[in-house]
């Protein structure tokens, strides 16, 4: 079950902050962070098994959840508390068959039409987005909008939504105003990599 009490989901870069998996969790969690998504398009399989391994040795020991991205074989050989999955990953049916009923499973969609499917299968929160233009990922999809989050949070029911792509301190009190029960970031927080605790502190206290 998502952690309803989470508002803000940190996801890792490695290119983006030169640091490994584990400092990134370990700056990430300094700023309060209680669930963090692992994912890196960069890394062989094995380096970020390896890092991943790393990274959750780390989040052990502060009871902090982990989510690792597209690679469900990763997530269970690590015993990982979840897995993300977008459109072209292996299906969340198949993924909860592999990781039992008490993994978290998040799926990514890009307009109401998936999120309604997406609605239909055995997840625990659907990812929302890009709401803003951002250059976090190269193969972004069209701009959801404020507008269209708020369509998918009214017919989200009891499934939590969280909102991706281009949230800013600046734009998230909004993006919650829409609707969303968390937002997800990467540069927000990871940008200036000295300063990862404290924009993380201060994206919590400040939603």
């Amino acid at each position: 079950m998502f952690p309803r009490a989470t508002r803000v989901y940190p996801i890792t870069d490695v290119r983006l902050t030169g640091l490994p998996l584990a400092e990134q969790v370990r700056r990430l969690i300094k700023g309060g962070a209680t669930l963090i998504q692992l994912r890196e398009k960069h890394l062989s399989p094995d380096e970020f098994y390896n890092q991943a391994k790393e990274a959750l040795t780390v989040a052990s020991q502060h009871q902090v959840q982990i989510i690792i991205n597209d690679r469900v074989d990763i997530a269970l050989a690590l015993k990982a508390d979840g897995v993300h999955l977008g459109q072209d990953d292996m299906t969340p049916e198949t993924a909860r068959v592999l990781l039992g009923k008490q993994a978290l499973i998040g799926y990514s969609t890009h307009n109401s039409e998936q999120a309604c499917r997406a609605l239909k299968m055995p997840v625990d929160y659907i990812a929302l987005g890009p709401i803003f233009p951002t250059s976090s990922k190269s193969d972004s999809q069209p701009v959801v909008g404020l507008d269209g989050l708020r369509d998918v949070c009214q017919i989200a029911g009891n499934v939590p939504v969280v909102a991706i792509g281009g949230i800013t301190e600046e734009n998230a009190p909004a993006v919650f105003g829409a609707g969303a029960d968390c937002v997800a970031v990467i540069g927000a927080v990871l940008n200036i990599p000295s300063k990862i605790s404290d924009r993380t502190r201060r994206l919590i206290s400040q939603n």
